[in-house]
């Protein structure tokens, strides 16, 4: 007698996305130690902020560079995971457009421009709270093997 497999539960696009962001968010140990806070996630795109401390600042008394690049890759990470297919950074890039200070809330956006079989482009924004552009963001993505949440499948539109 052979057993069944059990059909895969369907989710839609946002709450998929929502799904996959809590379950990455579990052990997302680095971003939770900056501080950073997921502020809106959706199918292809994801928005998070981060205070910057002092303890975030260089020598010059603005935030460090790799914080920032932080910032903005966690948003990327968030963004090509929506859909329940694990995907990594292959490459990332940064240009520094203004500094961030100390109590500076600055917020990553980042979104979907393009993805192809099992590599993907996005692009993330880096504002103050003021709305000034603090850095431009490209990330490339590869897809590898696995779910983040086992046995959830996306619903066709």
């Amino acid at each position: 007698m052979s057993e069944e497999k059990a059909a895969a539960e369907q989710l839609p696009p946002a709450e998929m996305a929502r799904r996959c962001a809590e379950a990455m968010w579990r052990d997302d140990h680095a971003s939770q130690a900056l501080g950073m806070r997921i502020e809106d996630i959706g199918p292809r795109y994801a928005s998070l902020s981060m205070t910057i401390r002092r303890d975030m600042l260089n020598g010059h008394a603005s935030c460090h560079g790799g914080l920032i690049f932080a910032l903005a890759d966690s948003a990327f990470a968030f963004a090509c995971n929506w859909s329940n297919r694990l995907t990594v950074a292959s490459s990332g890039t940064i240009e520094f457009l203004a500094p961030g200070r100390e109590g500076d809330v600055l917020t990553a956006t980042a979104q979907e421009r393009s993805r192809a079989g099992r590599t993907g482009v996005y692009d993330a924004t880096v504002c103050n709270q003021a709305g000034d552009l603090v850095a431009l963001f490209r990330g490339r993505s590869y897809t590898v093997p696995g779910e983040l949440i086992p046995g959830v499948e996306l619903t066709e539109n």
